[in-house]
């Protein structure tokens, strides 16, 4: 590997920023792609499929033969509020590969015997997030049915780009919901790419089946990222 591209690629890596080694084999070259650059042609549609599956493959393009060496950042799922549902899926979450955190001021639920080996933040999310914000590879399952805890970091998670954003709450809910976020600054298009009510319609009643609807749902907008017609994507 070149030098300039290994260092390229390690600099991505540790922004937490999905990037693709792109090895022609015929001519041992080899470039950096970052998710987002423009590649035409079958060659971009492979690129695409790998940064959507993060699966590294070879394959012939354009009459020449390439390796894709996909590297995407692990993806994380933060819920706002350390409530029934997140005890629920917080298990399941490490199951499907993903990092698992729960952010909520209330010591009295976000406490370490109900959320074992889980990352817990006792803390305002607008505290939190000065140190650990929010990018492209993180989901956000605002969970508290709290406007005080849930619409700071709902806001945060749709400027950041965040490739899934749920709450919780019936229709009702969520329009007024909708009008804080606006009034907060967030955008239509913003607003719109929020899945509320949050989980896939499966109609989940109890904890744990709502935790498995909207797992199913996070894992279904990671992996239709840059699809047509995809939802959940930023705008």
């Amino acid at each position: 590997m070149d030098a300039a591209s290994l260092a390229l690629l390690n600099a991505e890596r540790r922004a937490r920023r999905a990037a693709l080694l792109l090895t022609e084999l015929s001519a041992g070259t080899d470039r950096v792609i970052r998710e987002g650059d423009r590649v035409e042609g079958e060659l971009g549609e492979a690129v695409a499929k790998a940064f959507r599956t993060g699966l590294s493959t070879a394959v012939t393009a354009g009459g020449n033969s390439y390796f894709l060496n996909v590297h995407l950042p692990k993806p994380r799922l933060v819920a706002i509020g350390a409530v029934h549902i997140s005890q629920a899926l917080a298990p399941m979450a490490k199951v499907a590969g993903l990092d698992m955190e729960i952010i909520d001021p209330r010591t009295a639920f976000a406490t370490a015997d109900r959320f074992p080996d889980v990352t817990l933040h006792a803390d305002w999310p607008e505290d939190v997030l000065k140190a650990h914000p929010f990018d492209g590879y993180t989901a956000v399952a605002a969970l508290s049915h709290d406007p005080k805890i849930d619409d700071v970091p709902l806001k945060a998670a749709l400027d950041a780009g965040c490739f899934y954003v749920g709450a919780l709450g019936s229709r009702k809910t969520h329009a007024r919901r909708v009008e804080r976020l606006a009034a907060l600054g967030a955008t239509p298009a913003q607003i719109a790419s929020i899945r509320a009510p949050i989980g896939l319609p499966i109609n989940a009643s109890s904890p744990a089946e709502i935790a498995v609807a909207v797992l199913a749902e996070v894992i279904g907008a990671l992996r239709s990222r840059g699809l047509p017609g995809a939802t959940g994507e930023a705008a």
